[in-house]
């Protein structure tokens, strides 16, 4: 059976779904074809039931420490099956709303494994999805324009390959039933260092093994250091620039071993689990790509500024193109792909003006460039700092560990990356991301009134201590 439609998209992850949607906005028929669930890895095993854990671990946290705000309990007990019921809780309802707006929007989806096929009866060009429904029967979408949104996959080292059991990726960590006594984790990038933050909140024994000479490599080195001295004083153990020697792992019925080496010095670490957390590579096999021209360039599909591969009318957005791999990049460019191909206007995409948020305890949150990077650049740069234990709510809050950098160019004014590490500043990076996009001055910002006593005034401070002015240091 054939179904014609004037959009197919091949993934209904977040950008995928998003995608379908705004298609359905301007008018178009739409199919989405997923062999899952409705809304991919985010919803069902990254962004949202990873955070629904960290929340869990955060009040178990904020319980533990009670005493402090003047407030004795006794005989609290972490109920961890509780903990995974409310996840799956919260997961699911996401998932019904995934579909409620499905449905609401008029989109076909079909549930079933789609492979793009290349000329045929169907069709005179690649593009044509072929869908093996659940039932075995199947089905051919024929679209004017194909969007793949497949997403990706946990990356492994060989030697470290998850068996479920005692060697976990973070997939098969969220579906864990107990907590291990200790847990090893290799990887300090973000999933490796929000598991860290999670699991030390739950009172696990955590050491973190990352290769580069800080955690969160892509961040500025500030941050990275405040945040390693944070996990250390709640317990957690951090070693940096450390080769792990995959093929000396070792699975006992008692838990896993491997050597690592540092300086020339190599040691055994032991664990009662391993989490391998080294990123992500791209879901591009098996899905028929080879029945067309797309071209690939290190494991990810190659796209033009609108998300069009090299064959104009099959666009690709998302983990399977590479780039930042967050969903709401997803998103937006799944919004960018449909608004080109109905002819609406298109805004210029700069990957760097997307906010990047991990959230540990306390987060972590950055837009635009590091001050290295920004000097490397060729930038001629001013810095502004200011910390969180010179601003009432966080000492209100209990939380005055942190602060918030800013990095503008002496020049122009221009603001060219904020980072951030402290209570909330997942919710604060929304308007410095806003001020990039508005092109606004450090001093603008600061000029903008912040209601007291707030986190945000935090943001105020940091933007006039670029030209020495802020008030609160």
């Amino acid at each position: 059976m054939t179904i014609s439609c004037d959009v197919a998209v091949l993934g209904g992850g977040t950008g995928g779904y998003v995608a379908a949607i705004r298609a359905a906005q301007l008018g178009k028929s739409v199919v989405i074809i997923e062999q899952d669930k409705l809304g991919g890895t985010c919803l069902h095993r990254g962004c949202i039931p990873s955070k629904s854990l960290l929340r869990s671990a955060e009040v178990y946290a904020d319980i533990a420490g009670s005493e402090e705000y003047g407030i004795e309990i006794s005989g609290v007990k972490l109920a961890f099956g509780k903990v995974q019921r409310r996840k799956e809780a919260v997961v699911e309802q996401l998932h019904q709303g995934v579909q409620y707006l499905m449905r609401k929007n008029k989109i076909q989806v079909l549930k079933g494994k789609g492979r793009v096929i290349g000329p045929s009866i169907f069709s005179p060009r690649s593009g044509a999805v072929a869908v093996e429904l659940e039932d075995g029967e199947m089905e051919t979408v024929v679209s004017v324009n194909l969007i793949i949104a497949t997403g990706s996959r946990p990356r492994f080292i060989p030697g470290l390959e998850p068996d479920g059991q005692y060697i976990l990726s973070s997939e098969e960590a969220l579906r864990m039933e107990e907590l291990p006594a200790s847990m090893l984790i290799v990887g300090g990038g973000v999933i490796g260092v929000e598991w860290a933050s999670m699991l030390a909140d739950f009172g696990v024994r955590v050491t973190v093994v990352e290769a580069a000479e800080q955690l969160l490599p892509r961040e500025d080195i500030e941050v990275a250091r405040e945040l390693q001295r944070l996990l250390k004083k709640r317990g957690v153990t951090v070693m940096t620039g450390v080769t792990v020697n995959a093929g000396t792992c070792q699975v006992t019925g008692e838990g896993v071993s491997v050597e690592v080496t540092k300086g020339g010095k190599t040691e055994v670490l032991t664990a009662g689990k391993l989490l391998v957390s080294v990123g992500r590579e791209a879901n591009i096999h098996n899905i028929g790509l080879e029945n067309t021209d797309i071209r690939f360039d290190k494991g990810v599909i190659e796209v033009n500024a609108s998300m069009q591969t090299n064959e104009p009318h099959i666009y690709a957005i998302g983990d399977c193109i590479g780039g930042l791999q967050l969903a709401h990049a997803a998103s937006h460019e799944g919004i960018m792909a449909v608004n080109h191909l109905a002819g609406e206007r298109l805004h210029p995409y700069h990957t760097h003006l997307v906010p990047r948020c991990v959230y540990t305890r306390p987060e972590v949150a950055s837009v635009g460039y590091t001050e290295k990077e920004a000097k490397e650049l060729g930038r001629d740069v001013a810095t502004g700092k200011f910390p969180f234990s010179a601003i009432g709510k966080a000492l209100v809050y209990g939380s005055k560990d942190g602060f918030v950098k800013v990095v503008a160019d002496k020049t122009s004014g221009d603001i060219l990356g904020v980072q951030m590490i402290g209570p909330h500043v997942t919710d604060l990076i929304g308007e410095a991301a806003l001020a990039q996009l508005l092109d606004a001055t450090p001093w603008e910002i600061g000029e903008a009134i912040h209601a007291h006593p707030t986190l945000s005034e935090i943001v105020g401070e940091a933007m006039l201590a670029v030209d020495g002015k802020a008030i609160g240091i």
